[in-house]
């Protein structure tokens, strides 16, 4: 069967990677797209008709003859075969997220959640050893306890901010490494290469949680990472009205595990939803300078507040993981926290009432700005974790700082009157 994806000329997502790292198309000669112009308009943008990428919806896919349908499975990683592996709406973001993140080719899933789930049990079964970052996303916690420990994994936490002793960790069993950077909650740096390099001579694979930063300020594969992970809910989609994740594997071997793993737990994205996050793509760029220079406003202003005890936001100089952003990434998004001092902490709900600007809901990554209690306090293994009453969770939306800045100003006046 013809692929139905590439036509002729047109570069695949191997080609892309080459394209990126060398700064020329390898099939037309020409320089290659920066990463702005990648998320504007894809790795193959349209010479003609609709600018716009068809939304496909489809379950049965017709065949010409009864043998090209008994050959349909030899397309199954890179063609159009049924509406659950695929239409031509999902291979187009693939390709994009692909190229994006520099790797082989882009699976995508139903959520965050579940792209996270389906990444880990497609390297690991029963008697697998597993090591985490200490401060992973509540939800990834959550699935290696209740799900993984009961398939029989074995699950091991590491301390982010002690890399270098994680050699001592590996067991004879150990088969993947799974990183989040900045943690969740709050926001350590892990120096990403040091732990991949060391699981490489273990021929271990490695996979990282990527959502806060996106392909666009920082590429887990050009560091060593084998999947790179994302909650296209947030960042990629943009708007605050999508469910959707993504895995980028770094080879063809890789990408085929993960897709067969998809496959067979029945997961996918509906074509609709591939759209909106596909459009929404075209303007991440442009957006997440907002959202940074939003958030570092924001906290050059809280620094000052005598209710903080620290800003927990790598981009700022005054963060203990700044140096390793300041190496590894190219910018930064919206989403940060801040610590709240002690005699705060029993009183700290005044924080979220009357607000005019900031929303309280979960999730983040879309246009609107939000501030949260980190409730429940995340779980710790390695260090103590926060209190209760401790920790607040913001993100910097696209609106006017100005507002922000007014709202947050009235907030805390509110916070202090509250232990008066």
């Amino acid at each position: 069967m013809a692929n139905r994806r590439y036509p002729t000329g047109t570069a695949t997502s191997e080609n892309m990677d080459a394209e990126l790292r060398t700064g020329r198309n390898p099939l037309t000669g020409r320089s290659a797209p920066r990463f702005a112009t990648l998320a504007a308009n894809g790795p193959h943008p349209p010479s003609a008709g609709a600018i716009s990428t068809p939304v496909e919806r489809a379950s049965t896919i017709l065949y010409a003859s009864a043998d090209e349908y008994m050959r349909r499975h030899d397309g199954y990683y890179d063609d159009v075969i049924y509406g659950l592996y695929g239409t031509q709406t999902t291979f187009a973001l693939a390709e994009t997220i692909a190229a994006l993140e520099g790797g082989h080719m882009t699976v995508i899933t139903s959520s965050g959640t579940a792209a996270i789930a389906l990444g880990l049990t497609t390297f690991l079964g029963a008697g697998d050893h597993l090591l985490v970052a200490d401060t992973v996303y509540g939800a990834t916690r959550r699935f290696c306890e209740e799900c993984l420990r009961r398939m029989g994994v074995q699950v091991s936490y590491f301390d982010p901010l002690a890399t270098e002793a994680i050699s001592e960790q590996f067991r004879p069993n150990t088969r993947a490494v799974y990183l989040e950077s900045p943690g969740s909650h709050t926001f350590e740096m892990i120096d990403v290469a040091q732990v991949t390099a060391i699981a490489r001579e273990r021929k271990v694979v490695t996979l990282m949680d990527n959502t806060w930063a996106t392909a666009v300020l920082f590429r887990p594969l050009e560091h060593g990472v084998d999947v790179s992970i994302e909650s296209a809910t947030k960042y990629l989609s943009g708007h605050s009205d999508v469910m959707m994740g993504t895995l980028t594997a770094a080879t063809s071997d890789m990408y085929m595990r993960l897709k067969d793993t998809v496959g067979r737990w029945g997961n996918c994205a509906g074509p609709d939803e591939c759209y909106l996050v596909h459009r929404g793509l075209r303007t991440l760029d442009v957006r997440l300078e907002r959202h940074q220079r939003n958030a570092m406003v924001l906290v050059e202003w809280l620094l000052h507040r005598p209710e903080v005890a620290r800003v927990l936001y790598p981009p700022h100089e005054s963060d203990p993981g700044h140096h390793l952003w300041r190496r590894d990434y190219r910018g930064a998004s919206g989403l940060f926290g801040i610590a709240l001092r002690p005699e705060y902490w029993s009183v700290s709900n005044a924080l979220f009432s009357e607000l005019q600007h900031f929303r309280i809901g979960s999730s983040w990554g879309g246009f609107e700005s939000l501030i949260v209690p980190a409730w429940p306090p995340p779980p710790r293994t390695c260090r103590p974790g926060p209190a209760k009453g401790e920790l607040v969770r913001i993100h910097a939306g696209l609106e006017d700082p100005d507002d922000l800045l007014a709202d947050l100003d009235a907030a805390f006046n509110r916070l202090a009157r509250a232990i008066q």
